[in-house]
């Protein structure tokens, strides 16, 4: 496969709870060496930005901030464009990527859902729902139905309640991540690089593969992370590697 330009998923696809995926960095010093550039693209909202860089690099990864394009960075952009107070379902620590909007319980403009994992009471599920009941938006970080715990056990992700909060009260939610056509494109345009010559790599069929072919890209499908060796691909990935370190050969570099 041709292309100029990368965009790399994080979890699952460069790592696990359990370290690097073997390989990885020298995939990526290799992409250094040729001079193809690439982002970083995820769906995780259970941290800000800051943290993942210094994560990657403990990790032994290239992590410049500015590098790593998450849903909360690009949903921050959208919500002071618009002016849009939000109600935020989310960690603490992820506010500081929210610098700008508005914070507030007070007929919010929007709800905004990220991870929050045990933190997903019914008492703030029901304040959620009554805030749209009045009239906010629902926004979706994430709607990534289950992440990968240490270990490889599967835990729900922010996706499942969504959909809960979707059918209580009878609005679709309004998604900022992967597989979105907007989020694709943030990080394009950081690139610099129009989307036909560019690759997605990741471990995700759905969000990965099947968001970047919508929005024009490539999509390259890693088998490891989240992959499940016979499920059913709801997209036909453009190229299938066992991981993420035979990204340099495929590409001819």
């Amino acid at each position: 496969m041709r292309v100029e330009g990368l965009l790399i998923d994080l979890d699952g696809t460069l790592y696990t709870n359990d370290g690097p995926i073997e390989g990885a960095r020298g995939a990526l010093e290799r992409l250094d060496r040729a001079g193809i550039p690439y982002r970083f693209v995820t769906n995780a909202t259970h941290r800000p930005r800051r943290e993942l860089a210094a994560h990657l690099e403990t990790l032994g990864f290239p992590a410049a901030e500015g590098r790593i394009f998450t849903p909360a960075i690009a949903v921050s952009e959208k919500l002071r464009a618009e002016g849009l107070s939000c109600f935020p379902l989310v960690e603490d620590a992820l506010l500081e990527d929210l610098e700008g909007v508005k914070i507030t319980d007070d007929s919010p403009g929007c709800v905004l859902v990220g991870n929050l994992g045990a933190g997903f009471t019914y008492r703030l599920l029901d304040t959620a729902f009554r805030h749209l009941r009045a009239g906010a938006r629902l926004i979706a970080l994430s709607k990534n139905r289950y992440w990968q715990r240490a270990g490889g056990e599967l835990a729900l992700d922010a996706g499942p309640f969504v959909a809960a909060l979707e059918y209580a009260s009878g609005k679709s939610a309004i998604g900022v991540g992967k597989p979105e056509r907007a989020f694709f494109e943030l990080a394009l345009r950081n690139l610099g690089l129009p989307p036909g010559t560019v690759a997605v790599v990741g471990d995700e069929p759905e969000l990965d593969i099947g968001g970047a072919q919508a929005a024009g890209l490539h999509g390259i499908l890693v088998e490891t992370g989240r992959y499940r060796p016979g499920a059913e691909l709801p997209t036909r990935p453009d190229l299938i590697l066992a991981s993420v370190a035979r990204l340099p050969e495929a590409l001819g570099i």
